[in-house]
């Protein structure tokens, strides 16, 4: 009986750290892709601001957000992140005033301020673009983020295609360990966990 429990628990550790395995692979090969389409709206994900500035990613994330708008890729970008901890400001505010002071019309930029995760996020964006009659989003964030935030759009109805951020340099080894917490993250995510 101790050796059958000890054969399932092994089995159930192997089957685990399998899918973690080739979810990754696939975290990683969406990391890779540029998908950016003309869509509904750019869906930015948050990252840190300080105290209003946004910080070197959500910078990033905004920038190349901007360059997909100017593109005319879509005619509305969503910012997204809640406070994070700050009391004044939260990273959508943040990223739609620094798209504003780029040029970017503040009519054409959608805040969705509320989102303490990335499921809570998605899940307020896609609330928001149903009300505005939105069915389509280009996903902009950390290429190892896309993956997870797409399954998550679909899983709603939302057509999204991903476009990762431009990365400066890069650490196999960190980006590796990233594909792991976001395959980690999305069966989570899949198992009912808001992460």
């Amino acid at each position: 009986m101790k050796r059958a429990i000890r054969i399932g628990i092994a089995l159930t550790i192997a089957g685990l750290a399998a899918a973690i395995g080739l979810l990754s692979v696939r975290v990683e090969r969406q990391s890779q892709r540029d998908e950016a389409r003309p869509a509904d709206v750019i869906l930015v994900l948050g990252a840190a601001e300080y105290r209003g500035r946004p910080s070197p990613v959500l910078k990033a994330r905004l920038d190349h957000a901007l360059e997909l708008y100017q593109r005319g890729l879509a005619p509305r970008i969503m910012t997204t992140g809640g406070a994070g901890g700050e009391t004044v400001y939260t990273e959508g505010t943040v990223g739609r005033a620094y798209l504003a002071s780029r040029g970017v019309p503040p009519e054409a930029v959608i805040v969705e301020n509320e989102g303490e995760s990335t499921v809570q996020s998605t899940t307020t964006a896609v609330e928001i673009m149903r009300r505005m009659g939105l069915g389509s989003a280009i996903v902009v964030s950390d290429g190892y983020h896309i993956y997870r935030v797409k399954k998550m759009l679909e899983a709603q109805g939302i057509a999204a295609y991903g476009s990762p951020r431009k990365e400066s340099g890069s650490d196999t080894l960190h980006d590796y360990w990233n594909d792991v917490k976001q395959a980690i993250g999305y069966l989570l995510w899949r198992a009912g966990v808001p992460v």
